[in-house]
């Protein structure tokens, strides 16, 4: 990386963030200033000025600034809030010491931070959209338990329906003194599917015309659009990972690790990676699991762990299927390559005989 003589860090707050620059030579402090939280101020205060090392923590406002502050020319580094220790570990903690830390974290060595790396604002506007849809979904699933809810305390109870069709073909089946309640709720739900619809036929447009690499991973039984659209979002370069089984612990699917010494005990999932794109990968494993997948390795892997028993088997199946899942996305994505449900299989039994 670039030498330069002012390292810099800031404590970024929703309104206004903390400033504090070190000469990197002798980490003396030369500066501690506050500035507004807007593209605007950070521009007339960066722009033009000596390029600088700029360390700032994951939030928020951190892609917006690291883009500023790249267009004008400086290093910057994101901090991985899970990771810095230091900070919140301290015993006295404000804006200002922390905005200190940042910097001297950044002036000894970047590594201590463990950067990340945001995604670029078109990939970041695209996941807002199904982010968005992902609200709406939420939002929906609510009404429709507390409509179920409300229907039973009355003693009733409402057919099985899919959420898409619930406003429809529920509403006869409302006692008539919960109408008053319940009808704005049914009403609201209705308006819920429709924006979801039209979110839907965009994701579906956007996959067509900016992603086409998401018809590779939608080869695979339990990938719908959705999923293979967020996939390539959250990852945005297929070459960032040297290997496609990094995947799986970039997304938190993989076991954390806490061994000492002899001990070496088995962790739950880290659970480290987007969080959406995770639920979305076990919802896709749950389908692979399910009655109506077709045979595959994936399916074989998945029901050999299940049959094992125990309390949380199938859980454990799932998460485990989910973690190969977004492996062999990956590998499709940078390969180019067809699906081939049972290459595994295929490959073992033409295998010779040892």
């Amino acid at each position: 990386m670039p030498q330069h003589s002012v390292t810099l860090g800031i404590d970024v707050g929703d309104r206004h963030s903390h400033l504090c620059l070190l000469d990197t030579e002798t980490g003396e402090v030369i500066e501690e200033s506050r500035i507004a939280t807007t593209p605007q101020a950070f521009e007339r205060r960066f722009v033009g000025v000596e390029p600088m090392r700029v360390a700032l923590e994951a939030g928020t406002h951190s892609p917006w600034i690291s883009r500023v502050l790249g267009g004008c020319g400086h290093e910057v580094l994101v901090a991985n809030a899970r990771k810095l220790g230091l900070i919140y570990a301290e015993g006295r903690k404000n804006d200002r010491l922390d905005a200190e830390n940042l910097a001297r974290l950044a002036r000894l060595d970047a590594r201590l931070l463990s950067p990340i790396e945001h995604r670029g604002e078109a990939s970041q506007a695209h996941l807002a959209i199904v982010r968005s849809r992902e609200a709406l979904v939420g939002a929906r699933t609510k009404l429709v338990n507390h409509v179920r809810g409300t229907v039973k305390s009355f003693g009733a109870r409402l057919p099985k329906c899919s959420a898409e069709g619930f406003h429809r073909k529920v509403r006869e089946h409302v006692p008539e003194a919960l109408a008053v309640a319940l009808d704005p709720v049914l009403e609201t739900i209705a308006s819920l599917t429709e924006r979801i619809r039209g979110y839907d036929r965009r994701l579906e447009a956007l996959s067509r015309e900016l992603y086409p690499e998401t018809a590779l991973l939608r080869q695979v039984g339990g990938v719908g659009p959705i999923t293979a659209l967020t996939f390539v979002l959250v990852l945005e370069d297929a070459a960032r990972f040297g290997r496609s089984r990094s995947v799986g612990a970039y997304l938190g699917l993989a076991p954390g690790q806490r061994q000492s010494g002899e001990s070496d005990p088995q962790e739950r999932i880290s659970k480290r990676g987007d969080e959406l794109l995770r639920k979305l990968l076990v919802q896709g494993a749950h389908y692979v699991l399910g009655p109506f997948a077709q045979d595959s390795d994936l399916r074989r892997h998945g029901l050999k762990i299940a049959e094992r028993g125990g309390k949380n088997a199938k859980r454990r199946a799932a998460v485990a299927v989910a973690r190969k899942l977004s492996v062999l996305l990956h590998r499709l994505w940078v390969t180019g390559e067809a699906y081939e449900p049972l290459y595994n299989a295929r490959s073992t039994l033409g295998a010779d005989p040892a």
